[in-house]
């Protein structure tokens, strides 16, 4: 199982800097992504990035409930819907804080799978809420962020507290 970045960690920086495009889908890159998936599935996450995973790469894999395992690797999402639904989100990387988060309800995401292949995936519900989420680490971003200043002062205060940092 690979450990992942969590904040409070002395590597934490690297879920603040901007992910760097993968350029060759090499063994590594493969085998990276299939741990990515053990690691999730054994975490009871539903997505995680490399970053996460001190892995400053534009990758990342989701697993949510009634979807396969799928890989990301240099992703750019060339639509969102105008619509946008609240919904609580976590993320391995802030253990045990939880917030309701608006994003666009339906999405447009162009990649590559791990087999070197590009596609281009319409998703919604879970599926495009876990693919924002994801990317969103890929571009130093945390869910946290998207919360007013307040809340996330409140919910950071808990989490240092609880993890005794």
């Amino acid at each position: 199982m690979l450990d992942v970045v969590t904040i409070g960690s002395t590597n934490e920086d690297i879920l603040r800097k901007q992910a760097i495009t993968i350029a060759n889908i090499d063994e590594h890159i493969v085998r990276l992504s299939e741990a990515m998936l053990d690691s999730l599935e054994i975490q009871k996450g539903i997505g995680l990035a490399g970053p996460q995973v001190n892995e400053q790469i534009r990758l990342f894999v989701t697993n949510p409930p009634g979807d396969k395992r799928r890989v990301f690797i240099n992703p750019e999402i060339i639509m969102t819907s105008n619509e946008v639904v609240p919904y609580e989100e976590g993320c391995l990387s802030v253990p045990g804080v939880w917030a309701d988060i608006l994003r666009p309800s339906e999405i447009t995401i162009q990649a590559w799978d791990e087999n070197g292949k590009p596609f281009t995936l319409d998703a919604d519900g879970i599926l495009a809420r876990v693919i924002q989420h994801e990317y969103d680490h890929l571009r130093g971003r945390l869910f946290i962020d998207k919360v007013n200043e307040k809340k996330r002062e409140r919910m950071m205060k808990s989490y240092y507290r609880k993890n005794g940092r």
